[in-house]
């Protein structure tokens, strides 16, 4: 589609500080989402850019085997291939980027972890009432772009929307300014929440884990409970005090037209850029300490845990071999192993898995060698993935899917959605998981999950 002659591609805003202050506009509007760097001086190393976009021109959502692609106008197509397939042709021929800027329009949304059963080529999970389709992504023509390190902001377009030229001067003059927040309740949980596995029934499942490890199914799987209950009160005020609380540098906010994703995830899945790819894995976790000394120690202990360094070698080796199904051959490095990054709550074990693309390969190849992410499924993947759809009560639905953008000119950034919250219909869910291996201990293993889940217990926390 050509571009209006008279409508720049780039305008230059002033810089808000916090994209979230930006989104405020249309927060409450479908489809409207912020991918979340954390904040100005959040102070992560990864966390330089908050994308914010809204109105979609197309939407691109899979679910039961059947994906929809509806245009704004109201026209739709059906199709049953591959949904990768279908989005490859929604955002058709690449087009040159825009330097400076991680992205300027594309798909923004995410990829559920069910998702991950069709391209493995495993039986689809039965649909429970009230879950979120397998894919929802908006294809956006607009784009605005905070970045904290050069402390700028711009609003881009490239153009594959008529309507963009139209709706341009609005759009300027609306992020021209934070929007005044809108008065509402604060999200919270009517009462204590309920776990679909209490301790003794993750005790029954962790034996079960441990009985295919012993046997050779497999050497790792990552075993999940979920939290959920009724709520009260406005969603994105909860994001907001959610990142106050905990900021993380793959965070997200994403209202959809069957609800609301509260994501403050601290890792990336996949980063294409220029032909670089990057992922990040997190295998091991250790909680806060209550005074400097105690948080000093507790740092030391993950470091040098041989389980937790054990564990994360193994998912390293996933996601090499991962990333080698469409990298170059001979590309694929390791530049960090074991770096110990530590947030409000947590501290967490990253490394870092680097390549370059193979010629004729794009970031939808690398999502569909790589998802979902080995970091959260266990190991050797597919087995893996087997055992916790047979083990977990309930579908994993966003959590340990992946949230992100797929730019118009083949750029990709997305997380790994833990961290997730998910409100529909005035309820609340989320997950918490941890890798099990032989050298895994029951008792450790579900205190992780309650620390993992701690801050977002908190959030919801009446008072």
């Amino acid at each position: 589609m050509p571009f209006h002659p008279s409508l720049p591609r780039i305008r230059r805003l002033p810089y808000p500080g916090d994209g979230a202050r930006l989104l405020e506009a249309i927060a409450h509007r479908p489809w409207s989402v912020l991918l979340d760097s954390g904040g100005a001086g959040a102070g992560f190393p990864r966390g330089r850019y908050d994308l914010l976009c809204g109105d979609p021109f197309m939407t691109v959502v899979s679910r039961g085997g059947v994906t929809r692609v509806r245009r704004r106008d109201g026209s739709a197509w059906e199709s049953r291939d591959d949904p990768l397939q279908v989005l490859r042709r929604v955002l058709g021929e690449p087009l040159a980027p825009l330097e400076g800027l991680p992205f300027a329009g594309g798909a923004v949304g995410y990829l559920g972890y069910e998702l991950g059963y069709r391209l493995e080529g495993l039986p689809l999970a039965p649909v429970e009432p009230g879950t979120l389709p397998e894919m929802a992504l908006g294809i956006h023509d607009w784009c605005v772009v905070v970045d904290h390190r050069e402390t700028r902001a711009y609003l881009a377009t490239r153009g594959r929307d008529p309507a963009t030229a139209r709706v341009w001067p609005d759009l300027v003059e609306r992020f021209s300014r934070p929007a005044v927040p809108r008065e509402s309740a604060p999200l919270r949980a009517r009462a204590p929440l309920i776990t679909d596995l209490e301790p003794q029934d993750y005790a029954t499942r962790f034996a079960q884990v441990q009985r295919y490890i012993r046997d050779g199914d497999c050497y790792q799987v990552n075993l999940a409970r979920r939290l959920e209950g009724a709520t009260d009160g406005d969603p994105w005020r909860g994001y907001l005090a959610l990142r106050r609380q905990s900021p993380a540098p793959f965070g997200a906010y994403l209202n959809l037209p069957w609800g609301q994703i509260l994501c403050n995830s601290p890792e990336r899945f996949l980063h294409l850029r220029h032909g670089a790819v990057e992922t990040c894995p997190i295998k091991g976790t250790r909680p806060r300490g209550g005074t400097a000394a105690e948080d000093a120690d507790l740092r030391r202990a993950l470091w040098e845990s041989p389980k937790d360094r054990a564990e994360n070698v193994m998912i390293v080796d996933l996601l090499r071999n991962d990333l080698g199904r469409n990298c170059a051959t001979g590309s694929v490095a390791v530049p960090s192993l074991f770096q110990v990054e530590s947030y409000a709550r947590v501290h967490h074990l990253v490394s870092t898995v680097t390549g370059c693309l193979a010629p004729g390969r794009d970031a939808l190849d690398l999502l569909r060698g790589g998802f979902p992410g080995g970091s959260i499924t266990g190991a050797p993947k597919r087995r893996a993935m087997e055992i916790i759809a047979q083990l977990e009560p309930h579908r994993r639905d966003v959590y340990c899917g992946a949230i992100g953008y797929i730019g118009f000119d083949g750029a990709m950034d997305t997380n790994i959605a833990i961290r997730t919250l998910v409100h529909t219909r005035g309820r609340i869910r989320f997950w918490a998981g941890g890798g099990l291996t032989h050298g895994s201990e029951q008792e450790a293993e579900y205190r992780e999950t309650v620390d993992k889940a701690a801050a977002l217990q908190a959030l919801l926390r009446p008072g």
